[in-house]
């Protein structure tokens, strides 16, 4: 398992649906419901991402069926026969050497459930799901203390006098402090490591 941070890279998957902006509406739609996905990335030419089509893009067409509410760009989704009519623009990607906190801010804060990943020219390497980005939880506790062991308190001047135990993701660390400063930046650097769920703090200090 690599070591934190994690990276897009370690989680996406690499197998991925993908569909060309010529791509009828239907099409698109029994390839959502095969993949069982949410979304699939539109691509031209050599296999660069150009825009996403989601299962709100589609809906669009049902939702304004039978009425003329809606503002210019919903009816023109509504009325979209081709995923390079139906696709959101530019596609909201992330790169494979993103951190998968970065990747994770990024589906927050644009509202979305999957990402493409892409390349320095932005081609298809594969994509990342909010699933995916669970998948540092699924480390186990040993893996966990090791790595805080091994990348955060020797890496602090506190020696063997801290000691991380750790059960289904929360990190309890346990022993005394040369000073009561080094309370905040342990527990940080602690909270920083992928698949840690809390820390708690039985510490004194000397």
């Amino acid at each position: 398992m690599p070591e934190t941070p994690y990276k897009v890279s370690d989680v996406m998957t690499h197998t991925v649906v993908a569909v060309g902006s010529e791509a009828p509406f239907k099409d698109v739609v029994e390839l959502l419901d095969q993949w069982r996905v949410s979304a699939v990335p539109v691509l031209a030419g050599e296999g660069r991402v150009v825009g996403v089509v989601s299962e709100a893009d589609l809906l669009a067409k049902e939702e304004f069926r039978d009425t003329d509410e809606g503002g210019l760009a919903e009816r023109i989704k509504a009325s979209a026969l081709t995923a390079g009519e139906l696709m959101s623009a530019p596609a909201v990607t992330v790169h494979a050497d993103a951190t998968v906190a970065e990747a994770a801010r990024i589906m927050a804060r644009r509202h979305v459930k999957r990402l493409p990943v892409v390349d320095g020219v932005g081609l298809l390497q594969g994509v990342v799901s909010r699933s995916d980005l669970l998948k540092v939880f699924l480390r186990s506790d040993e893996d966990i203390a090791e790595e805080i062991r091994h990348s955060v308190l020797n890496l602090l001047p506190v020696g063997d006098a801290v000691t991380a135990s750790v059960t289904d993701g929360v990190v309890t660390l346990g022993g005394a402090l040369p000073e009561r400063g080094l309370e905040p930046v342990i527990a940080r650097a602690v909270r920083a490591v992928e698949g840690v769920v809390d820390v708690r703090l039985d510490l004194t200090h000397r």
